[in-house]
């Protein structure tokens, strides 16, 4: 004891003490936390740094140097890029083609996220009754999910061949005749819109099975006790509890048809005149084939504001439908 200590009253050097230990122990322990904290800091940028990079690089600044590229005209091989300002948008917006090209996107979009998402929860609704040869059935169903879009648009385009197609004989079958699918410019968009839709169907079905698998049984019996019919039950009971898995089938099944591109370009590249061309398509083409890149990069923004809206437009509207 120190003759500080010796001359203060008994206990209040015991006491200064004791603060004093408590004081070192808590800086201790805040030093502590620090160095653990800048250790955790430094282990979460170690993680998810390459995905930030990754994402900047191949994401973010495409569609930054896209918007800048959109102000000039370039073909990708002169060394100097012409500013022409707002041009390439008003071009874009006086093009036939472009609106054409709209209408055909949409259309395919409407049609393909409708036929597709019916028939994946008739079919989801028909194998969750475990039907004998079920498994089966799903692996048949759920096959052209996995299969390159290079090989459904080959055996497709044989499909529909009027010469020596597979329709021609099932027409011909039936005292009808097979139309020229993929040119002629009635067809060539429907004939898109099928193998669009055959080739998804697989993955929403097993998505609405999961979603009907989580439906307690309980209720089904409770309102066949009611005396419910099935297409209440389906109404009032079906649709509801399946509403989120329908709602994320639906935005992703449309912007997946708004971005379709491989199947087309191969069964029809957008012909006959245009009649089956759509925005990715009609993007590549002016990018790629007619060097058009400013042009080109105006298109890529007007589909990114276009599925945007459309996104934020189903998720307002999902309020008054999807339950959760």
């Amino acid at each position: 004891m120190d003759f500080t200590c010796r001359q203060q009253p008994k206990g209040v050097c015991a006491v200064r003490g004791d603060s004093q230990k408590v004081f070192r122990e808590g800086k201790f322990r805040r030093q502590t936390m620090s160095r653990r904290a800048r250790k955790d800091a430094l282990a979460f940028i170690g993680f998810t740094a390459p995905n930030f990079i990754l994402l900047g690089v191949f994401v973010f600044w495409p569609i930054v140097y896209s918007l800048f590229l959109s102000f000039f005209k370039w073909n990708m091989i002169a060394p100097k890029k012409t500013f022409i300002g707002m041009d390439n948008y008003v071009s874009l917006f006086n093009d036939p083609v472009f609106w054409q090209i709209t209408r055909n996107t949409l259309a395919l979009a409407v049609f393909t996220v409708l036929f597709k998402l019916g028939i994946a929860l008739s079919l989801s609704i028909q194998l969750n009754r475990n039907p004998r040869g079920g498994s089966l059935y799903r692996a048949i169903i759920f096959s052209p999910t996995f299969t390159t879009s290079v090989a459904v648009a080959m055996v497709w385009t044989w499909i529909f061949e009027p010469t020596y197609g597979l329709f021609r004989f099932l027409f011909r079958a039936v005292g009808m005749t097979s139309p020229d699918w993929i040119h002629n410019i009635h067809w060539a968009l429907p004939a898109v819109i099928i193998v669009l839709v055959w080739s998804g169907i697989g993955y929403d079905m097993v998505l609405f099975l999961a979603g009907l698998k989580n439906i307690p049984q309980d209720i089904y019996d409770a309102a066949l006790v009611d005396g419910v019919t099935p297409w209440q039950n389906f109404i009032h009971i079906t649709f509801p509890l399946l509403s989120p898995t329908t709602f994320f089938l639906t935005v992703t099944s449309f912007i997946g048809a708004l971005k379709a591109f491989d199947i087309i370009s191969i069964m029809t590249d957008g012909g006959p005149l245009n009649s089956s061309n759509v925005y990715v398509l009609y993007l590549y083409q002016n990018a790629f084939q007619w060097f058009k890149t400013g042009y080109a990069s105006a298109l890529a923004l007007i589909l990114f504001l276009l599925i945007m809206v459309v996104t934020l437009v189903q998720n307002r509207l999902s309020r008054r439908w999807v339950h959760y």
